[in-house]
Formats: structure tokens, C-alpha cells, sequence
């Protein structure tokens, strides 16, 4: 990687966290997941090898996409989002959409399957950025220019709710209003707009009877440890039993068919038993380094007047910052469960590319404002 950051002109302090990140997500996967695949498959490394798999197809892909300049993406935003909720429609489609565990969310493309929701994530952030880009200086006076993006960002969340998959609209929504806000957005009217969805967020929640007792068995998970409040009561035995520096890398008993999806949303908690405070505390920091290069990249990028490119990295920070807050507080119960991954480490080959392919955005972002020579033109490899 090193390499790489000097030919590629690249963050290295970013770089450093991306690169640590994906390769404990490697090996935390690896030992979360050797138990049911042995059982389950019998092949203790088949997921093991799918994830390097994909960590190495979504490293070429991002090295491919730092080569492109953000001027192209401008122009594709638009085509873009219409591809994502396309591609969300189609999921809707029985016999094309591919359902699991009662949720309808992935396209089967061959011997894989994409989830949708991943692709639409990165999708609404550059949609939304060419939209910041297009009106800029014109949010503060406008109420309308503010609600504009949304309308259609509101489709996406209507067929992403008929999956369903409320914890992906939740990162979706909260993230492009946090864009249209640094975009210039009146406090008022951006108070106004998280009310609005606080309200029909809770109403969403009222209205499902499974999504309501998700909400009560957080509150209390100890109440029903057996049914309602199992995964969240096998999680927090993980971060209880790895105390200071853990139990041992792959010396974890959580991961012995007691917590289910220990390989996928609840790796954090595998790592947390394994590695201990410790462990878990590294994972945080290593995303805190993250955001503060992201929005630190997007601040440079807007200083010398690229709304395009400074929208691009505000909102790869905050998606990522969000969706990692999001699952670690699942995973030590003091967020409800969510089906949101662990960025960069959870298993999953559609989030591990898409999240790929955002930081070569980022990476993109910081090369073409330290170097405006290379905004409309490939990097030479």
C-alpha cells in the first residue's frame, strides 16, 4: 500500500486506516465464520477466501476508479440514481429479486448476489453532490431548492421500506440531509426536515409490530434472552467475556452456533471477545481516522472551490462514520438491531466493493484538489 500512496499520490494517514481496517476485517472473518462453514459447508475457509476474493476485486476496482476524474461522475449522477432505483425495482420483481430470511434484497448475478441497497448508498451521495454542485449559493434562500433532491431520493426509500430495509434508509436519509446542510441549507428549514423524518421514522416503527419489538427488546434484552433479545444478549456475553486484551484470536465461544451472523452484523462483537478492549478500542480509532480524513479532504476540496468533490468526501465520511456507529452501537446494545454491516470488515462481497469504490472517490477527491492538473485527466499508472 505504501507503494501504491506514493505512485497515486495518495492520504497516507487514510490509506494506513482503510488498509488496517480491511485487513483485521479479513482475519476477524476468517475466525468468526471457520465454525459454520465447517458445519454448515464443510469448508472452514469458504467465506474466508469469498471476503479476500472480494477484498481483491474491490482493491482493483478502486484502483481503477482513482484514475477517473470526478467530472465524469458529475455527468453520470443523474443516470446513476435512475440505475440504483431501477435496480431497485427489479429486486421487488419475484423471481428476480432473491429473498433471505424474509427480506427481499439482493440481484442474483450469477454466483453472487449484489444487494442493492449498498450500490444506492453511493449512488444518492453523488446524485446529491452534483445537485449542491448545480445550485450552489441557492439553498440558503430557497425552501424548495432544499426539498428538491429528496423527491426522488424519496422513491428510493419507498421501494428500499418494501424490501424491507429500514436501517439502510436511515443511513441514506440522515447522510444527504447532513450534505444539504454543509451545502448551505437554513437551520430552520433543516430543523424542520429532521422532525419531519424523525416523525415518520417512529410512525414506520409503530406501524410494524417486528420493528416495535425490536425497539423493546434493546430496551430490555434480558427480559426474553431466548427469543426476541438473543442476539443481543450473546453479544454483550462476547464484549463481557473478552475484558482487556481478549480471549485469544479464534478462541472465541460466542462464535460456536451461540450468536448468529457472528461473521456478518455481529463481527464487531467476535473481535470485541477476541481481541478485547483493546481490539475494540483500535476498530474505533481507526474510524475516527477515517472521518477526520474524509471531512478534512471534503474542507480542502471546498476551500478551493470544488463543491462537487468537497459534497463527494463530506458524504463518504458521514455514511461510513454513520453506518460503523450505527453497527458497533448494535453490537453493544445501545442502538436496536439493525441489519447494517461493519464497513470494510463485515462479511458481505456488495458492501466490501461499493465501500472500496467510495474511498477511491475519497482517494479522487484529495488527488485532483492537491493537484488541479489531474481534474480532467486519467492518472497515468
Amino acid at each position: 500500500m505504501s507503494k501504491a500512496a506514493q505512485q497515486y499520490n495518495l492520504d497516507r494517514s487514510l490509506v494506513f486506516a482503510t488498509a488496517a481496517l480491511l485487513i483485521m476485517g479479513l482475519i476477524m472473518v476468517g475466525s468468526a465464520s471457520i465454525s459454520i462453514a465447517a458445519a454448515k459447508l464443510d469448508q472452514p475457509l469458504f467465506y474466508f477466501i469469498r471476503q479476500v476474493i472480494f477484498a481483491v476485486i474491490g482493491v482493483g476496482i478502486a484502483f481503477y476508479i482513482t484514475t477517473i476524474p470526478l467530472s465524469v461522475w458529475r455527468k453520470l449522477a443523474p443516470v446513476l440514481l435512475t440505475i440504483g432505483v431501477l435496480m431497485l425495482i427489479l429486486v421487488l420483481i419475484p423471481g428476480i429479486g432473491r429473498e433471505v430470511n424474509g427480506s427481499r434484497r439482493w440481484l442474483p448475478f450469477g454466483p453472487v448476489n449484489v444487494q442493492v441497497a449498498e450500490i444506492i448508498k453511493l449512488f444518492s451521495i453523488v446524485y446529491v453532490a452534483d445537485y449542491l454542485q448545480r445550485h450552489h449559493g441557492q439553498l440558503h434562500g430557497s425552501f424548495f431548492k432544499v426539498i428538491g433532491p429528496l423527491l426522488l431520493l424519496g422513491v428510493a426509500a419507498i421501494l428500499l421500506l418494501m424490501q424491507p430495509d429500514m436501517g439502510s434508509v436511515v443511513v441514506i436519509m440522515s447522510t444527504v440531509l447532513a450534505m444539504l446542510f454543509l451545502g448551505g441549507a437554513r437551520l430552520d428549514v433543516f430543523g424542520a426536515l429532521i422532525t419531519i423524518f424523525t416523525a415518520l421514522f417512529a410512525a414506520l416503527i409503530w406501524l410494524a409490530p417486528y420493528r416495535l419489538q425490536r425497539l423493546q427488546s434493546f430496551m430490555d434484552p434480558w427480559q426474553d434472552p431466548f427469543g426476541s433479545g438473543f442476539q443481543l444478549t450473546q453479544a454483550l456475553i462476547a464484549f463481557g467475556r473478552g475484558d482487556w486484551l481478549g480471549v485469544g484470536l479464534g478462541s472465541s465461544m460466542q462464535k460456536l452456533f451461540y450468536l448468529p451472523e457472528a461473521h456478518t452484523d455481529f463481527l464487531y462483537s467476535i473481535l470485541a471477545e477476541e481481541l478485547g478492549l483493546i481490539g475494540a478500542v483500535s476498530v474505533l480509532v481507526l474510524f475516527a481516522i477515517v472521518i477526520w480524513r474524509a471531512l478534512a479532504i471534503g474542507r480542502a476540496a471546498e476551500l478551493s472551490g470544488q463543491v462537487f468533490g468537497a459534497q463527494i468526501a463530506y458524504g463518504i465520511g458521514i455514511w461510513i462514520g454513520l453506518q460503523a456507529c450505527v453497527n458497533m452501537g448494535v453490537n453493544m446494545g445501545v442502538l436496536p438491531t439493525k441489519g447494517l454491516t461493519l464497513p470494510l470488515m463485515s462479511y458481505g462481497g456488495s458492501s466490501l466493493v461499493l465501500t472500496c469504490v467510495a474511498f477511491a472517490l475519497l482517494f479522487r477527491v484529495d488527488l485532483e484538489t492537491r493537484f488541479p492538473e489531474k481534474a480532467s485527466a486519467r492518472v497515468k499508472r
